[in-house]
């Protein structure tokens, strides 16, 4: 009985963000679409998407803007005041911000010596080339996505066993989470 709820816990803990996701996201397109609908009496199917599209592009423009930026920081710092919504907010925007903007940290993909040998090796992206906070000034932090899933692990290892390859780091992502099956 215990393993049954401990499965039951791991999907809630891969469903519930997908599915919230992809109902916040559907939802928003289908309201969209209803009140574009109202406005010109007929139903217009898509119009949501475009619009969208549309709002999220205008709102990066104001968010580059210097008067709209701090007053959208001004939120940002109000939100962060509470607990449980700057875990949330700080989590989600430091993961996008790996991915796109300019504080991209995926960039960087390498081949790591696991074993130390050269036998077992394993493609992830350099992080962090710095370890000396953490007084480790001969290490680097990589991370390493799983395959199939929106986890990964960081793991810190000696510069001597990262070795930088000549992939784009997209590709290098496509590879690592297909595992292994996309690619040239």
């Amino acid at each position: 009985m215990r393993r049954l709820i401990n499965y039951f816990l791991q999907g809630l803990i891969f469903l519930v963000p997908i599915v919230f996701t992809l109902w916040a996201v559907g939802s928003a397109f289908l309201a969209i679409d209803r009140w574009t609908g109202r406005l010109i009496r007929a139903p217009v199917f898509g119009v949501g998407f475009a619009v969208m599209l549309v709002g999220v592009t205008v709102f990066g423009f104001l968010a580059s803007n210097f008067l709209t930026r701090r007053l959208l920081q001004f939120f940002e710092q109000q939100l962060d005041r509470l607990p449980l919504l700057r875990l949330l907010h700080t989590s989600i925007k430091d993961l996008m911000s790996a991915f796109v903007g300019e504080k991209r940290r995926f960039n960087k993909p390498v081949l790591v010596d696991i074993s130390g040998d050269g036998r077992l090796k394993a493609i992830g992206f350099v992080t962090r080339d710095s370890m000396e906070r953490f007084e480790r000034p001969e290490d680097v932090a990589v991370y390493f996505p799983q395959s199939y899933n929106f986890a990964g692990q960081v793991v810190i290892v000696s510069r001597a066993a990262v070795t930088a390859v000549a992939l784009d780091a997209s590709e290098a992502m496509a590879f690592i989470v297909s595992g292994g099956v996309t690619g040239k």
